[in-house]
């Protein structure tokens, strides 16, 4: 079944804005997840977002777990037609690379070149010992990883043996019609590094900054750098944030490691999208919202601050 069209989104708008769908807030099934995902497109949003974890087990409550992403990202893609879509972000170390990069070929596929491939080392231990995937050396690990899968989704070949992984003389077929663009997820020097000399896109967590537009600065320095020290031109990389909404006065599980949690915004339509606009004064130029409390409804609602975001 496919979507209805989507609202067509305001040229104006000053940086694209994305909402998560649930991960372990609850449990959601797909009929909700469907409609979550057909109704963001309808009032305007400019992507969906899937997390890439097992398993959740922290003190105090039961174990939780998300539906696995790359199947979600598949569907989602299926029953929408204007929206991009991606992980936020996939754990390269729950795939073999190159199987990775298959998957992202086939859903940019079904969506008609809509991915976004998100992308991180991973940093939740306890669903790595859950699901027999190694913690160790993730850095390495990632960035071996990552030479397998931009190569096939640049190149479409890739032979590359090393430490941790290998694909030798592999090919991605059926030939790709578009590369997706790969965003990498990370505040740490190493992969920042990764990021300035091979990504087309940063992304940070909402905890990793504050989740306050004056918290970018710094991480921002830090990219500039970067990017100069890689010869590149620091405009070319851009810059994207997750950021964590509230819409009704209640604690929020932060997800996203063992930083602090970082407080909500929260306001009016108008509120929120002055402070979006903030973000977009600090070169932001995408931002995925994570809404508090995800539903069908709370979607239909930032409709509101889409459309003052646009005015």
């Amino acid at each position: 079944m496919t979507s209805r069209p989507g609202r067509p989104v305001a040229s104006a708008r000053p940086l694209k804005v994305g909402v998560q769908l649930p991960e372990v807030e609850r449990e959601v099934r797909w009929p909700e997840l469907r409609d979550m995902a057909r109704t963001a497109e309808n009032v305007g949003f400019d992507s969906i977002w899937v997390g890439d974890h097992l398993l959740y087990r922290d003190p105090g409550i039961p174990p939780r777990g998300p539906w696995e992403a790359w199947s979600v990202l598949a569907a989602v893609a299926a029953v929408t037609e204007r929206v991009q879509l991606g992980p936020l972000v996939a754990s390269v170390s729950f795939h073999n690379p190159a199987m990775l990069a298959k998957k992202a070929a086939a859903v940019d596929e079904i969506s008609g070149g809509r991915l976004i491939l998100g992308l991180g080392a991973g940093w939740n231990e306890p669903e790595y010992r859950a699901f027999g995937f190694p913690f160790d050396h993730r850095a390495d690990r990632f960035e071996e990883a990552f030479a397998i899968i931009r190569g096939l989704l640049r190149e479409g070949h890739v032979d590359f043996a090393g430490r941790y992984h290998e694909a030798r003389d592999a090919l991605l077929l059926p030939p790709a019609h578009h590369t997706p663009p790969i965003m990498l997820g990370t505040v740490g020097p190493r992969m920042i590094r990764l990021a300035a000399e091979h990504a087309d896109a940063w992304n940070a967590w909402f905890t990793w900054y504050g989740n306050r537009p004056e918290g970018i600065a710094p991480l921002r320095a830090k990219l500039d750098a970067a990017c100069a020290e890689a010869g590149r031109d620091p405009s070319t990389l851009e810059r994207t944030v997750a950021v964590l909404v509230q819409l009704e006065d209640r604690d929020v599980d932060p997800r996203g490691g063992p930083e602090e949690p970082a407080p909500a915004l929260r306001g009016s339509p108008e509120e929120l999208a002055a402070e979006l606009r903030r973000f977009a004064l600090e070169g932001i130029s995408h931002v995925q919202l994570v809404v508090d409390p995800i539903t069908v409804g709370s979607i239909e609602r930032l409709g509101e601050t889409l459309a003052a975001l646009d005015r």
